[in-house]
């Protein structure tokens, strides 16, 4: 009897604390750089409800305030010398903690991320610093700074209205200023535990600094999260638009989508991701609409289209890690294209026009959609789209801190190694697999649309969508004397091409994200 409950006692006090994290490793001999990565499954779908952004603000406390033996000066002092640097990111699902030193400093290091994580401060003074500059970015920041990213933002608000997963992962500004250091430190106790906890190492690093780190990190709070079921995008009927109008814009940014009922966990997504790539890869110049509309028109910066969340795309070239998410939609982005009181101050000859570009691109994009999805690609743009995405995909991880961060996403996803699986599956894939994929996720009559445009742009636009009027194509003279006959032709189809529009609604910017 004796003995069972030393065995009992055993399973109770030594288990949880050797099984509490999940642990990925990525060995890289030679490399002099060793990342840690620990990922909490929290995210921002765990705010409380009138604490939207709480998540958030207490991931940018640990990684932006001290601990419990040192100020947040005193940390930026010891680690300068070692070129040593940490960050946080949340997203919908996820929170993730990204440190990385050089191995000859990694004890002297690890001694002070150890305790960012494990005794943060917290203190009064963090708190209202961190605070304020979230406060500041949710009020102003994001309507300011850039109408692409504010326009993004804008759509999953409407596409995911009325779940966790509307609001911005900063929250709102009633939110936040509601949020107390209370509030902040209840939710790491509650959230930031060592039982939804994955943590990733990669680099040249010694065993027993993993076994170290496992042990400290069994050390976090034990609670065992109750996980909010995770929002999912509503289902736009017709295509439904809220036009922000906006004093001073530099033009149309127009962010589109609706919900699509895949992620990387299907094998199906190579096939979609072939199809994507063919209609604008992000940020790059052989895609479909970005030829259409960019470089035939000359109408604005560049034209994409995505199938899944990609984080902070206006700076980042390649997708980012940190951002699963099981709840996905498909996007299409038109970087802003000119209003008509742009257009007119340019060019006396447009002096008559009504509404600037966004009608036509919109019609454009959403055109060339619906034309693959009734005619498919060609053998020809199948196979040179997936032989380019078999190599493209490899840059992806160009560091072993995107490697090991891809492979955390991985594991995420109920995969092994994504990138490595990913090319085997794109290997396999035949012009039919797509085409399919292609008709069986994709349609263009039921969207949800922000469109961040100018005070005077508002209103025309919103009329024009409405009555589904013809919208032209409006050229300066010298662009369209240089245009082939073919183009001029094919703006005429697009002109009277007929969205199906179901509600146009303007809203006020400082309505948004209230």
């Amino acid at each position: 009897m004796k003995n069972l409950l030393f065995i009992l006692l055993f399973l109770y006090t030594v288990l949880p604390r050797i099984s509490a994290q999940e642990i990925v490793e990525l060995k890289k001999p030679g490399f002099d750089i060793v990342v840690v990565k620990m990922m909490f499954k929290n995210g921002s779908i765990t705010d409380p409800k009138g604490k939207e952004g709480l998540t958030n603000l207490v991931g940018n406390i640990i990684s932006e305030g001290g601990t419990q033996t040192l100020t947040k000066s005193q940390i930026d002092e010891k680690i300068y010398p070692m070129a040593a640097q940490y960050s946080f990111s949340v997203d919908k699902e996820v929170s993730v903690l990204t440190f990385q030193v050089h191995k000859d400093f990694l004890d002297k290091f690890y001694a002070i991320a150890k305790d960012l994580v494990l005794a943060p401060a917290f203190s009064e003074a963090d708190f209202n610093r961190v605070k304020s500059n979230q406060l500041n970015y949710v009020s102003q920041v994001i309507k300011a700074s850039s109408d692409e990213e504010y326009s993004k933002k804008a759509l999953e608000d409407f596409l995911f209205r009325g779940t966790n997963y509307q609001h911005m992962v900063e929250g709102t500004a009633s939110s936040v200023a509601a949020i107390s250091l209370t509030d902040v430190k209840a939710h790491y106790k509650k959230y930031f535990t060592k039982y939804n906890l994955t943590v990733g190492v990669a680099g040249d690093y010694p065993q027993d600094f993993l076994k170290r780190l496992k042990d400290d990190m069994a050390g976090l709070d034990s609670p065992k999260p109750v996980l909010p079921s995770v929002g999912k995008a509503r289902a736009p009927k017709g295509i439904e638009v809220e036009i922000i109008s906006k004093e001073n814009t530099l033009g149309s940014a127009v962010f589109a989508g609706f919900p699509l009922n895949i992620t990387r966990s299907n094998d199906e997504f190579a096939a979609l991701m072939v199809a994507n790539s063919w209609l604008g890869e992000h940020r790059k110049a052989y895609g479909k609409l970005y030829n259409k509309i960019r470089e035939t028109r000359s109408m604005n910066y560049g034209d994409y289209t995505y199938i899944e969340w990609y984080e902070n795309g206006g700076q980042n070239l390649l997708p980012q890690t940190g951002v699963p998410r099981t709840s996905n939609y498909f996007s299409l982005w038109l970087r802003p294209v000119q209003t008509a009181e742009q257009l007119k101050q340019q060019y006396p000859e447009l002096k008559d026009i009504k509404v600037g570009h966004a009608h036509f691109a919109m019609r454009l994009a959403i055109r060339e959609i619906d034309m693959l999805i009734k005619n498919g690609l060609t053998q020809k743009d199948f196979e040179a789209t997936r032989d380019f995405l078999r190599s493209y995909v490899k840059l992806y991880i160009q560091t072993p801190e995107k490697e090991l961060g891809f492979l955390m996403d991985s594991k995420f996803y109920g995969r092994k190694n994504y990138i490595s699986e990913l090319d085997v599956l794109l290997g396999k894939l035949d012009l039919a697999s797509v085409n399919s994929a292609v008709k069986k996720y994709l349609q263009v009559n039921n969207l949800c649309v922000t469109v961040v445009t100018d005070d005077s742009e508002a209103a025309p636009l919103s009329q024009s969508l409405l009555s589904n009027a013809t919208s032209p194509m409006s050229y300066s003279n010298t662009v369209k004397q240089g245009l082939p006959a073919e183009v001029l032709k094919e703006d005429e189809e697009v002109a009277k091409y007929k969205l199906n529009i179901a509600t146009v609604k303007i809203i006020k910017n400082e309505d948004t994200f209230k």
